[in-house]
């Protein structure tokens, strides 16, 4: 009897087991899927940039394209921006930034309010670089996922960190991972920010991203206007000399977001 009841259970085991299996495999395919629509719709894929396990987000959501949403500049323009989401990596930072003065390049770095709050010093040294800095937000929260309120407050808190520390205010936000929906639109267009994106990704997060690996994923791209999204990874570091002479060998010079959009002289 009592064996009867383990062989039940076994095997009860094992179809839970199966089933999950199964079911976790349909709705990894189902993301997937949703995530090429989004791709394919030219909606706002976007990759997490956390150091957990990446997430799909992107936007359904129609708002009104008057500008406030910023994926790339003009193709024909003969720049290119790199932007570098921080909330994390500051060990990489200083490394970044000898290789731009080495290099002459200026970028913008978008920092969380946390951590523009911790690091002052190192927040200073890249404004005092001629690196331009914007807004990610204060705690990486999915701006779609959270109420205008709080959307507010982490803006608000995310300008006195950066005021705090070098004395200006952001005109740029770039939503964590990407994720925002037509009240974050709106609530751009009503604060005077420009709401950023990106046209070609390192993915430099992703294991497996060699410096390699992260040089040919832009170089595959149009390079002509756009905006690459980096992080402070090791990886990205060892890629961007020589990505750098690449991409000034097309023809395109590394600027500002600002300068990129017409906003700022270059």
């Amino acid at each position: 009897m009592k064996r009867n009841e383990q062989k039940r259970i076994i095997v009860l085991s094992c179809l839970i087991i199966f089933f999950g299996v199964m079911l976790l495999s349909a709705t990894v395919d189902i993301l997937c899927q949703r995530a090429a629509d989004g791709e394919d719709r030219k909606l706002s894929f976007v990759t997490e940039c956390g150091k957990e396990s990446p997430a799909i987000s992107y936007v359904t959501e129609d708002y009104e394209d008057d500008g406030t949403v910023v994926r790339s500049g003009e193709r024909g323009s003969g720049k290119m921006t790199f932007t570098c989401n921080v909330d994390w990596g500051e060990e990489v930072i200083p490394d970044l930034l000898e290789i731009f003065r080495e290099k002459n390049v200026r970028i913008t770095f978008f920092v969380t309010g946390s951590w523009a709050s911790k690091n002052t010093e190192l927040l200073r040294r890249m404004y005092l670089a001629g690196h331009e800095i914007g807004s990610h937000g204060y705690g990486h929260k999915m701006s779609s996922q959270i109420s205008q309120d709080e959307l507010k407050s982490e803006i608000e808190k995310t300008e006195n960190a950066i005021r705090s520390a070098i004395g200006v205010l952001p005109g740029y936000f770039a939503p964590p991972s990407g994720d925002f929906s037509g009240k974050t639109v709106e609530f751009c267009r009503q604060h005077g920010y420009r709401l950023i994106l990106w046209s070609a990704d390192t993915i430099d997060w992703r294991d497996g991203s060699t410096a390699d690996v992260i040089r040919q994923r832009i170089l595959e791209k149009e390079l002509d206007g756009a905006i690459v999204l980096m992080h402070p990874k090791e990886e990205t570091a060892k890629a961007l000399p020589g990505l750098i002479d690449e991409i000034r060998q097309r023809g395109i010079e590394p600027v500002k977001l600002s300068q990129l959009l017409g906003e700022e002289e270059a």
